[in-house]
């Protein structure tokens, strides 16, 4: 599932894998795998990637809407 929204997110951008690798450093062949689902990223590296395609990761409280991302969260209370 995760491949799938990396592959959506880079076309809604129009960039192409190369792309992705000039802002990342990730190798092409390895982001290929990703985006199809033979080896899982990191969530570091999710966020490299949909940062890379102008994308901020949420986590949404259904119930308060509080919305925590990276950006926003004190690390030291996890």
């Amino acid at each position: 599932m995760i491949g799938k929204i990396l592959r959506t997110m880079r076309r809604v951008r129009k960039l192409k894998q190369s792309d992705i690798t000039k802002l990342t450093g990730i190798p092409q062949n390895t982001l290929s795998q990703y985006e199809t689902g033979l080896v899982q990223p990191t969530f570091e590296t999710i966020e490299r990637i949909a940062t890379a395609c102008g994308y901020t990761i949420n986590f949404k409280d259904n119930s308060s809407k509080q919305v925590l991302n990276s950006k926003n969260i004190d690390r030291e209370e996890i």
